[in-house]
């Protein structure tokens, strides 16, 4: 068994995910007062809000007129390799813990995604928390396997799925508040997957948000248009 693997049980028991702030329990708790104080400037890095958002372009060229393009191109080929490295390690991590639950792998928005299908709760923890250690654990395993780092998105239960739609439901809050009295709002501290999903869902209504302060403290400001 891999060294990384050795550590699995102790990690999975006392999961610290420094980087992440807490996911609260309700919506409500993510909005403060709308504010008017000055925010960054527009577009002031939004790409660290995609977790590190950049990808390497694909090296692969079209392919010419008249030859049939690659049933899968260099990219695809990595991030599925990344998925089953992931669902290999968490299919033995299952097995150590004696617990139930299929694998399921694919790739989406230039990330590999593992989801384990399960009833259990277990492997999410309080808020989440043993579900980002062990995301944690299978881009270390991945690194490790591959020598490259792992943009590698995991889901147990389908909690990151809800917690998407929850943070829908916020932005919508916010969005609506902002068009009605023409200020801005700014939502409590996220972690860079909370913020990417609260800036897409803003950029779809139309309008236009930011992002201020350090992490762990950093947060979306919602602004109105112009």
């Amino acid at each position: 068994m891999s060294e990384v693997q050795d550590t699995t049980a102790e990690l999975v028991e006392t999961p610290q995910v420094a980087d992440e702030i807490e996911a609260p329990a309700a919506a409500a708790e993510f909005v403060e007062e709308p504010v008017q104080d000055e925010v960054e400037p527009p577009l002031a890095d939004r790409a660290d809000d995609d977790d590190d958002a950049e990808d390497a372009e694909d090296a692969d060229a079209e392919a010419p007129e008249g030859e049939a393009a690659p049933r899968m191109s260099k990219r695809e080929e990595g991030l599925t390799n990344e998925g089953e490295i992931a669902a290999d390690y968490l299919e033995e991590l299952l097995d150590i813990a004696d617990l139930d639950g299929d694998i399921d792998t694919f790739n989406e928005g230039g990330r590999a995604h593992v989801s384990i299908i399960t009833d259990s709760e277990a492997l999410v923890g309080r808020d989440g928390e043993v579900l980002d250690a062990l995301q944690e654990l299978a881009r270390l395993a991945v690194m490790t396997e591959t020598g490259h780092r792992s943009r590698l998105m995991l889901d147990v239960a389908g909690y990151r799925d809800k917690q998407r739609a929850l943070l829908q439901d916020l932005a919508a809050d916010a969005i609506a508040d902002v068009q009605e009295h023409g200020e801005s709002v700014r939502l409590t501290p996220m972690n860079p997957y909370q913020r990417k999903i609260v800036h897409d869902a803003v950029a779809a209504a139309g309008l236009v948000s930011e992002s201020e302060g350090e992490e762990p403290n950093r947060r979306v400001v919602v602004l109105p248009k112009a």
